[in-house]
């Protein structure tokens, strides 16, 4: 067997050769995917946006899908009696800061005797409104807050909830 290796190791070596060509044709060079990364952030000028948050961008509101009931209308003042222009100041409500005030205001809820007529259904319908902002009704007990305001009894309602400035 030596003097077989020893005659013939030109040609083990050139089969040895192509047998390597031949696995790194197979592996390396037939290879079709190649992986391309972008080194680039998101704040880079001329960087696309992030993918995974284009899902986010493309849906529609969730409080807007999942809003079923529409706004009830808003009753009238009687006839004789004056409205305030814009309505009452719902941000004196303790819980109600000035984006829960235009939330309501976009429902048509811009007085404190609007507030304080709710009841249990009421309160439900405009708690699923709300949004992120849901439950804040009965928390802050708005409606008590609100009879109070609605009646002018700015003492009672210091006394209970605290000062309003």
């Amino acid at each position: 067997m030596p003097e077989l290796i020893e005659a013939y190791w030109p040609y083990f070596l050139i089969a040895m050769a192509i047998g390597i060509a031949v696995a790194w044709f197979a592996f390396v060079a037939t290879r079709r995917t190649s992986v391309k990364t972008d080194k680039r952030d998101v704040l880079d000028e001329g960087a696309p946006p992030a993918a995974r948050n284009q899902a986010l961008i493309d849906t529609p509101a969730a409080a807007a899908s999942s809003a079923t009931a529409a706004p009830e209308p808003v009753a009238e003042p009687a006839a004789g009696t004056a409205a305030p222009a814009q309505g009452d100041d719902l941000t004196r409500i303790k819980g109600l800061g000035p984006k829960l005030a235009t939330l309501l205001g976009t429902h048509g809820i811009t007085r404190f005797d609007q507030v304080a007529g709710w009841d249990e259904a009421e309160i439900d319908r405009i708690d699923s409104l709300l949004g992120r902002f849901e439950g804040r009704i009965r928390r802050d007990n708005w409606v008590e807050q609100a009879k109070l305001l609605a009646s002018g009894n700015d003492s009672d309602f210091s006394d209970k909830f605290g000062n309003n400035q």
